[in-house]
């Protein structure tokens, strides 16, 4: 008996040490930069992602509950809530091209761009799979439990963006290109210190406005992605999910019934011109 005592109490002041050593460790590691910067991306991605793909999927199973401006308005101020998050950590990129032209143009170490990339797909596949589950009941009753890429009830553009059918690939390639350039140009005088910058603050509401005006005025051919990272992981999850090879192999929106409603429609721009410039 007095053997087992001394083992529990031994057992117990073994596990008081390391919890203390094991607190250490966790708060070392989450000081590190890389792995704050992992998560800050990880994070503001779900965020603006959760709001953009809830959106569409009101948009695309709700009627009266959804519109394309809503779209528009949805991932707008989702990119608006994910630079407020991660603005001032990572730069809230949430975005793969542009955390390419910032490595490019010398902004931020190549050696970080795994990371981001890394943080910004996890972020967006977890995002897809919870609007899933959350409009789960609502998908197999628009459906009739059959996850469609194209055809009257398609459910596929909930998640990511398809061509409509007045286009070609290389023409959506051409307009993708054409409206990320855009985008990063429009973020550089946003962020522009010695020119005409936002107002101290205002960022991330005026790059949520930034992302809403290329909606209303661009997004009618492609849904104006601008994001590998918006788009790839939620196609990935599809895939997974049930709606087959199709997602990586339809050239045209996948419901034609409705208008744009291939909606994937979004974009993610990011603060990172101000904070890694």
């Amino acid at each position: 008996m007095v053997q087992s005592d001394k083992k529990r109490r031994s057992t117990r002041s073994s596990k008081m040490v390391s919890s203390p050593v094991v607190m250490t460790r966790m708060q070392a590691i989450m000081q590190k930069e890389m792995v704050r910067e992992f998560l800050a991306e990880f994070m503001s991605t779900y965020v603006m992602m959760v709001f953009g793909l809830g959106s569409v999927a009101h948009m695309v199973l709700g009627g009266k509950f959804g519109s394309f401006l809503g779209v528009n308005l949805g991932f707008g101020f989702g990119v608006t809530m994910g630079v407020h998050m991660a603005g001032n950590i990572s730069g809230a990129h949430m975005n793969a091209a542009l955390t390419f032209t910032n490595c490019a143009l010398g902004r931020m170490s190549w050696k970080k761009f795994p990371v981001y990339i890394l943080g910004q797909f996890l972020g967006s596949f977890l995002a897809a799979a919870t609007i899933y589950c959350l409009f789960y009941s609502a998908i197999i009753e628009f459906s009739g439990g059959r996850l469609t890429v194209t055809g009257p009830i398609a459910t596929a553009s909930i998640f990511a963006t398809y061509l409509p059918d007045h286009s070609t690939l290389w023409r959506g390639f051409l307009d993708e290109v054409l409206v990320t350039g855009m985008l990063q140009l429009c973020l550089f005088a946003i962020t522009d210190k010695e020119n005409n910058p936002a107002l101290q603050g205002t960022q991330a509401l005026v790059i949520g406005i930034l992302v809403v005006v290329i909606g209303v005025s661009l997004g009618m051919n492609t849904g104006y992605a601008m994001n590998p990272s918006r788009d790839l992981p939620p196609r990935f999850f599809t895939y997974i999910a049930g709606w087959g090879i199709q997602v990586f192999r339809t050239g045209s929106r996948a419901a034609s019934h409705r208008p744009l409603q291939s909606g994937g429609l979004l974009s993610s721009p990011s603060l990172n011109t101000t904070t890694s410039s």
